[in-house]
């Protein structure tokens, strides 16, 4: 299956669809949306980052391990803002991408960790995302990066969060036949994506609503 929008969503005319499709770089129609309900995209794997503030994230109490396939890995070009709140947030933000790569590399819609950090509408759609990559029997592997992040913070619980993901290293793996579907590097391969999170009771920042474009010329090389 051609990749067009490794986890998540787009923005369609009149709303947010969950337009999901399994991994691989080729595929989608640049700032297009994704609206044909197929899912792309999901990744798994273990992580390098660039912040200091995801593994204090990751140890703090009551929050789940996440323990990610080796074969998969990230950069989170996220540096610290100096403002504690906009860290957390993008602390946080680590922490629910790679939540989402572990329901898949369980092959669990109902992953406990992924429901520790996504809420309402985020949630469905998470649930979604990971049943369709269930259905295929594939997960991701390979590399992704995370850059340019933009983090506004209103009040003392609401925040949002822009920034891009370069998918070029990053590939379909099938479970059954452990094949690997490499596909080209095009502009398709860097993703705009756009959350709106909010603190909750257990002082988590939890994603909402999440949209992602494909192809964005905000995030080329």
């Amino acid at each position: 299956m051609t990749r067009r929008s490794r986890r998540l969503f787009t923005t369609a005319t009149a709303g947010v669809t969950a337009a999901l499709l399994l991994a691989g770089c080729g595929g989608g129609d640049g700032d297009k949306s994704d609206s044909n309900g197929k899912i792309a995209g999901a990744d798994t794997g273990a992580s390098t980052s660039a912040s200091p503030s995801a593994s204090a994230t990751a140890a703090a109490p009551g929050r789940p391990k996440i323990v990610l396939p080796s074969d998969l890995t990230y950069t989170f070009e996220w540096p610290k803002t100096g403002d504690g709140v906009k860290d957390a947030v993008l602390a946080d933000s680590e922490q629910n991408i790679k939540s989402v790569d572990l329901a898949i590399a369980h092959q669990d819609p109902l992953d406990t960790a992924y429901r520790y950090y996504y809420e309402g509408e985020a949630a469905a759609q998470i649930q979604t995302y990971v049943q369709a990559y269930v259905k295929a029997k594939a997960r991701t592997t390979g590399h992704f990066r995370y850059y340019d992040p933009v983090v506004n913070v209103s009040g003392s619980d609401q925040a949002s969060l822009v920034y891009c993901e370069d998918q070029g290293k990053a590939y379909d793996l099938y479970l059954k036949t452990k094949k690997v579907d490499k596909t080209a590097v095009t502009k398709n391969s860097y993703v705009l994506y756009s959350s709106q999170l909010h603190k909750n009771d257990k002082g988590v920042w939890a994603v909402e609503k999440l949209m992602s474009v494909r192809g964005s010329s905000k995030c080329q090389p």
